[in-house]
């Protein structure tokens, strides 16, 4: 393959995954890549494109968010559709005026369900990849604000994915991307990645156990430390604010909401 079709585009508008992400795509429309074709490993991609590993990773988790591909343990990335029109980063058309805060009220409505359908559908497998989702997240630096992102979509995305239901993966897909620009900037210490890393081992914890109601409730509250930090912001109206009463889990426990 010659080096000129791996070449980036010199926008410098975009930050450099999505210009990665770019190319991927282009190289998957061209017919380059069919379904099912194994994608170059992971060292080979980035020496094409001359580009670090990290970038890399975060691009191909964008394309894996939008079902163009897919990671197979052991054994690396795979074209799962060649429909990359079809399969845009918003599969979904959401009105541009609807606010962070609405999105992440269906966000986590989404992902409790998302969670609870998990626990019973996944199979040992895919347990296992949330666990290492989780694993990875932790371990990923507090100054990499790139890395935290992507391997908090990475973990979220296949708790998703593991619900085995097309629709609820198609709606999260058209969400995430709306987000990323404030979840982006609601990395600010290690506190906060302390506390995203525990609770995300709290949802593997309870999906490694099958307990469908441990696995909503946690997903639950792990969500809702985000979104009461949206709602706290000056730019919510007072209002409109809501949050979700204090609770424990146990049998009869759930998550109510209720004006702040």
């Amino acid at each position: 393959m010659d080096d000129e079709s791996w070449a980036l585009s010199p926008d410098t508008r975009k930050p450099l995954p999505e210009l990665i992400e770019d190319k991927l795509r282009q190289l998957i429309e061209s017919g380059r890549f069919q379904a099912g074709d194994r994608l170059p490993t992971e060292p080979e991609l980035a020496q094409r494109l001359a580009v670090a590993r990290s970038s890399l990773r975060t691009a191909l988790q964008r394309l894996q968010l939008q079902g163009i591909v897919e990671v197979m343990r052991g054994r690396g990335w795979y074209v799962r559709s060649t429909h990359v029109g079809e399969r845009d980063e918003t599969p979904l058309v959401l009105d541009g005026r609807i606010s962070d805060s609405d999105l992440l009220e269906v966000r986590i409505a989404l992902e409790a369900t998302a969670a609870s359908l998990a626990a019973v559908r996944a199979d040992d497998g895919e347990i296992d990849e949330i666990a290492k989702r989780a694993k990875d997240h932790q371990t990923a630096s507090s100054d990499d604000v790139e890395e935290l992102l992507r391997t908090d979509e990475e973990f979220h995305a296949a708790v998703v994915k593991a619900s085995h239901n097309e629709l609820l993966e198609q709606l999260y897909r058209s969400l995430v991307p709306k987000l990323r620009g404030y979840r982006r900037n609601s990395y600010g210490t290690a506190e906060l990645h302390n506390r995203s890393a525990t609770e995300h081992d709290q949802v593997a914890w309870f999906l490694k156990r099958r307990d469908e109601g441990g696995a909503r409730v946690s997903m639950t509250t792990h969500l809702l430390g985000l979104y009461n930090d949206l709602a706290n912001r000056s730019d919510v109206p007072p209002d409109e604010r809501a949050t979700l009463n204090t609770y424990s889990y146990d049998e009869a426990d759930e998550p109510r909401w209720h004006k702040s």
